[in-house]
């Protein structure tokens, strides 16, 4: 059975950065997605497309098409008194937070000053160029419930 779109994709793969360090690899046992649904960065998704079980892919994802350009407008600095008083503010730290139409986004804190706490809501690896070494260990039809909530059911994840 080929990808395509409605079908549930088990695969397994490597991430890594252009200098070739490892940024994550798929659990033991394979990451299951949907197929068209948005579930991994669009470039992953249309290389995989009419793939099958035992095929293995060798691609490289530009920003573009992974997690996006670097957009310096996400980079702001906001209240110190915006975050709970108990938040360990340290540079590195991340904390959820919403755009202002309610989507959810994680902010990564840059800058710690006194008044004002400086956070980026770039992906953390928006501008990055990928390297994924994917290997399709299982492709099915969709149920119909996995459709509608626009994600795969495994055993471990409904």
């Amino acid at each position: 059975m080929q990808i395509a779109e409605q079908k549930v994709v088990t695969i397994q793969y490597t991430l890594t950065e252009t200098q070739g360090e490892v940024l994550d690899q798929s659990p033991e046992g394979g990451f299951a997605y949907l197929h068209g649904a948005r579930n991994i960065i669009p470039g992953l998704e249309h290389s995989l497309e009419g793939k099958e079980a035992g095929d293995e892919v060798s691609v490289t994802i530009e920003a573009a098409d992974a997690y996006g350009e670097r957009d310096d407008r996400l980079v702001q600095s906001v209240p110190r008194e915006m975050f709970p008083e108990d938040a360990e503010l340290q540079v590195g730290n991340r904390f959820h937070g919403q755009t202002p139409d309610g989507q959810p986004m994680i902010l990564t804190v840059t800058d710690v000053k006194e008044e004002e706490v400086e956070v980026d809501a770039n992906h953390p690896l928006a501008g990055t160029t990928l390297h994924f070494e994917v290997k399709v260990l299982d492709v099915r039809d969709a149920s119909p419930e996995e459709v509608e909530h626009g994600h795969a059911h495994t055993p471990t994840h409904h």
